[in-house]
């Protein structure tokens, strides 16, 4: 970057001239947005580089400089008219979505944009539904009487809008109340470092799950590590864009389909939600969809062929969600008088889009509890809107999202120990795939097996064996209560526990507990004899007889601190493979371990 005395010099030139030079210095770079599910290439940010060239620290300033010289409508002709023909050079550009930063100090100038840019669609075969333009959080909208009136206008002629910066800005949540959009991105403030801040993962979780229950998709912006980008994606965001992925590109030939640091943060990805995906695409209706482009006589003519249904999704040219058509809202032009001369009359222009409400919308990998929160969050809503890469795939009605839930914690009863009642293995899997990728607070993963059971099974019998693993389930049960905890019986001797929340003292504490309760109380399963002996015989695995110690339990904890997260659930399990045997031997029975010490 040249020094400051370089940058004045370089910035004598007139501001006559500004336009002049950016023409000969300006680029166009494409930066990918991808999909946070499939890490396929949902689209592109068009962005200014060369600006460095002019003497300008970063494009804001260009811009700024642009509009103080009175030349900001022709920079960004200039810059737009470049984009179009850049994105229309690419591959399948038809499915691909190029995002333009639209000034908001060129809304009373806009409609020349809008029509500018609209010719040169045409002339590249471009369709609308392919260009979003981005609103900016920089710049306050409230004394702007066009701009809604222009963002009305954008929708109706089949662009898609997005708040851009949002969070840091003016005025996000007033646009996010007042006007359809189709994106939200979330600024870098709230996404730098969110693997490590429980209170930016509470918030973006928040802002994911109020934009989807309003039917917007949510861009995390600037992500730049793959734990940035698995926290982003597991707090419910639907499109990644940032360094971790790609740097902006101005050599075009450079831009791929799928980029490996997503490929790798995709095989990671957790699994806990395929049971609901199945269970969710048992219950999808495949609902037709109407076009936004379609003309209303075809949608009149839709309702008379179903008459039992009140309404159809309406999708974009790239089969992307643009809300719910409800027939009360045409049913007027079609019982009026002179409705169908309105319709005939090419004055009277408008759209599907004029009558489409928004609608919440969802990927078909989210958990059924997050689905049937979103549904009931947007009261009145006749459905969720299902997505799969963000395309359309079919509605879930109330009555299907309950039966999911019906079906779902069926399934978790099946799942129970039929000896112990307590959840199995599937939920101890799910339990751990969750708290893994959850680091709000310090996780603890406690693993239970008994000392010397095989023996005292062997000796006593398998009614007095279950009589054992009935006491420890119900010494479970009294230790670990409440919403932090959870206990699960693995099967024969093996249990498993989950403590989010406390520190290594709270928890050695319950575990002491715990184990000398079972300890004292197994004491009287055993015979008189057997007690005052304090030992029984049996044979060990090689059927060799000898002596016993009495029954007791050993305990293999694996910590996960606050901001940690294990993107392989196996490795917890594999700590714990390696460590009880340590447990065993031990003389309290308990091994503690995380990722920077082991300690009996």
């Amino acid at each position: 970057m040249p020094a400051a005395a370089e940058l004045l010099a370089v910035r004598r030139f007139g501001d006559d001239e500004l336009l002049t030079f950016a023409k000969l210095v300006v680029e166009t770079a494409f930066q990918p947005i991808v999909e946070a599910a499939s890490g396929a290439v949902f689209g592109y940010e068009s962005l200014i580089r060369g600006h460095d060239r002019l003497g300008f620290e970063s494009p804001v300033e260009l811009l700024d400089r642009a509009h103080q010289a009175g030349q900001l409508l022709a920079l960004e002709h200039m810059v737009n008219s470049r984009s179009l023909a850049a994105f229309a050079t690419l591959p399948d550009f038809a499915r691909r979505t190029l995002f333009i930063n639209l000034d908001s100090r060129l809304v009373a100038e806009a409609s020349d944009v809008v029509d500018r840019l609209s010719s040169h669609l045409k002339r590249a075969g471009i369709p609308a539904s392919s260009i979003c333009f981005e609103i900016s959080e920089r710049f306050d909208h409230a004394g702007m009487p066009e701009f809604g009136t222009l963002l009305g206008r954008l929708r109706q002629e089949g662009f898609k809008l997005a708040i851009d910066d949002f969070g840091v800005g003016h005025s996000g949540m007033k646009v996010l109340c007042d006007h359809a959009v189709d994106y939200l991105k979330i600024d870098r403030y709230f996404v730098a470092g969110i693997d490590a801040d429980a209170r930016k993962r509470h918030l973006v979780r928040n802002m994911v799950d109020a934009a989807h229950v309003l039917g917007i998709r949510v861009v995390a912006e600037g992500v730049e590590t793959e734990a940035e980008f698995v926290a982003c994606r597991d707090a419910g965001c639907d499109l990644m864009q940032g360094w971790y992925i790609a740097r902006p590109q101005t050599d075009l030939s450079a831009l791929q389909a799928v980029y490996a640091p997503v490929a790798r943060a995709r095989a990671a990805r957790r699994g806990s939600g395929s049971f609901d995906s199945i269970l969710i695409r048992r219950q999808i209706e495949h609902l037709p969809a109407v076009r936004e482009n379609a003309s209303l006589e075809s949608v009149f003519e839709q309702f008379r062929k179903d008459p039992t249904r009140t309404f159809f999704p309406v999708l974009n040219a790239n089969d992307e969600p643009r809300g719910i058509l409800h027939e009360y809202h045409v049913k007027e032009l079609s019982y009026h008088p002179f409705g169908r001369d309105l319709l005939k009359n090419k004055l009277y222009q408008k759209s599907l889009s004029h009558f489409a409400t928004m609608a919440p919308v969802a990927d078909l990998d989210t958990p059924a509890e997050r689905l049937l929160a979103i549904f009931a969050d947007m009261g009145g809503s006749e459905c969720v809107i299902l997505t799969e890469n963000m395309r359309y795939a079919g509605i879930l009605s109330a009555s299907s999202l309950l039966k999911i839930i019906s079906e779902k914690q069926l399934k978790a009863a099946e799942d129970q120990n039929p000896l112990t009642g307590l959840p199995g293995n599937r939920s101890i899997h799910d339990y751990l795939q969750d708290r893994a990728l959850d680091g709000d607070q310090a996780r603890h993963f406690c693993y239970f097996d008994f000392d010397n059971f095989k023996p005292f099974n062997d000796h006593y019998g398998f009614q007095m064996g279950d009589r054992a693993i009935l006491l420890f389930a119900s010494l479970l049960r009294r230790h670990f209560v409440g919403g932090d905890m959870f206990i699960g019986h693995l099967g024969g001797d093996d249990f498993f526990a989950g403590v989010s929340g406390g520190d290594e003292t709270t928890v050695t504490a319950l575990l002491e507990s715990l184990l000398a309760d079972f300890a004292r109380e197994a004491r009287d399963l055993y015979a008189v004899e057997d007690l005052q002996a304090g030992r029984i015989q049996g044979h060990d695995r090689d059927g060799n007889r000898r002596d016993f110690p009495l029954m007791r339990c050993s305990a293999v904890v694996v910590c996960v601190a606050e901001g940690e997260l294990v993107l392989d659930p196996q490795q917890i399990s594999a700590r714990i493979a390696a460590l009880k045997g340590q447990a065993k031997s031990s003389e309290r029975g308990i091994v503690f371990c995380s990722g920077q010490r082991d300690a009996a």
